[in-house]
């Protein structure tokens, strides 16, 4: 069936001139919904506005502040009534909302997939990227490299309003030390500490609805636990874990509070289960993470009306998984041994987050969600010799 927009908005955005912007026009904003084919790409989960049928869409009565940069012209687009849809759908509608993203270098990590996923369902995207990354991603983004996964379900591509530098290591410029100031990798950006950006999407924004942390990084990630030094661990806790406490923080109180007043943060299974190999303080991190979630919920929600949510997503073959070394064995394992037998698509942890970023989970928060085929829920290797004789079923 062809579709067709049922009802929306057409945006129109002018942008004025910002140093080190990303910015791409703006149109066909979609309206995201569940109920797609299991078997299709999990895309398919996010078509047009078409399959929104007379069932009125759950959104925020709260909008974002406009810009200081961009002027927003919106007109509603008219439509016949023998032309309107009849399939039922449950949409998440996030047209009119702001999210900031931090943590997307490349266009193969969770931090991508779930920017393309609250794109498609109607958000304005804004990017915080690792300064000494900023460089070849926003190459990339010029030259078009990341076209081919910039594809939305409705064949446009993601647009992405701003980049900021970030480095969530650092909270203020006090804290920077001399060796990072002087190190070239940083040289020609400014404002990139988390308070400091904060300020400059409140200044270029005014507010934002959803905050992502998908971030992390040890550096002695493949030493053993045992082997880890202070340093190291300590390191290991303060990107991995504070950065998320820092960024809630500094960037809360620029959050629209009700139902899309959300965030998440992104953990795996070493924060409950042990992974040899998976060292540097890494798993502790991950824990923390886990942990912090419920403080952050019962404070933020109280204080400020915002969601605190943590997704512990399975294996993914992106660059910084590979850094451990032996992610391919962590996938062969999860698909011998998930209840759901299949390789986890970055693609299933975006649909996720845009649910849980929604108003469709307004009453969730402080919760640990599992994206990861069911492995979490598993005590032991199936696909070990002494379940041999148990006839044990297989995706064949």
């Amino acid at each position: 069936m062809e579709q067709t927009i049922a009802s929306g908005l057409q945006m129109k955005v002018v942008k004025s001139s910002v140093s080190r912007n990303i910015s791409w026009k703006m149109t066909n904003s979609s309206a995201a919904v569940f109920g797609a084919n299991p078997k299709t790409n999990s895309y398919s989960m996010f078509p047009r506005a078409s399959y929104i049928s007379s069932v009125k869409p759950l959104s925020c009565n709260n909008t974002s502040t406009p810009s200081k940069s961009n002027e927003f012209i919106t007109r509603e687009m008219s439509q016949s009534p023998e032309s309107k849809p009849t399939l039922p759908g449950l949409p998440i509608d996030l047209r009119g909302k702001r999210a900031f993203i931090a943590g997307i270098a490349d266009e193969n990590g969770y931090g991508w997939a779930i920017a393309k996923s609250l794109a498609a369902a109607g958000a304005e995207i804004l990017v915080g990227t690792w300064v000494p990354a900023m460089n070849i991603f926003e190459t990339s983004l010029h030259r078009g490299k990341f076209d081919a996964s910039r594809i939305l379900p409705d064949g446009s591509l993601i647009e992405i309003t701003k980049v900021y530098p970030l480095d969530a290591v650092f909270d203020n410029p006090e804290d920077v030390p001399e060796d990072i100031k002087a190190n070239r990798r940083y040289a020609g950006y400014s404002n990139w500490t988390v308070q400091e950006v904060a300020e400059c999407v409140k200044k270029d924004f005014g507010t934002i609805d959803i905050l992502v942390h998908s971030l992390a990084n040890g550096p002695e990630v493949t030493k053993p636990l045992l082997e880890t030094s202070r340093k190291g661990y300590l390191a290991a806790l303060s990107a991995s874990s504070y950065s998320y406490v820092s960024l809630l923080k500094h960037f809360v109180p620029i959050m629209n509070p009700g139902k899309c007043g959300a965030t998440i943060s992104l953990t795996h299974n070493a924060s409950e289960r042990i992974i040899p190999g998976y060292g540097g303080g890494m798993s502790s991190a991950k824990a923390a993470l886990e942990s912090d979630t419920r403080v952050l919920a019962f404070e933020a929600g109280r204080r400020y009306k915002v969601r605190i949510n943590t997704i512990s997503a399975g294996p993914l073959r992106s660059r910084a998984a590979k850094a451990i070394g032996f992610v391919d064995t962590m996938i062969e394992y999860s698909i011998n041994n998930a209840p759901l037998q299949k390789e986890l698509a970055a693609d299933e942890v975006g649909n996720a987050a845009a649910f849980l970023l929604s108003p469709l989970s307004s009453a969730i928060t402080g919760s640990v969600v599992y994206v990861d085929n069911g492995l979490n829920a598993m005590g032991m290797a199936v696909d070990s010799p002494v379940f041999g004789d148990n006839n044990i079923p297989k995706d064949n």
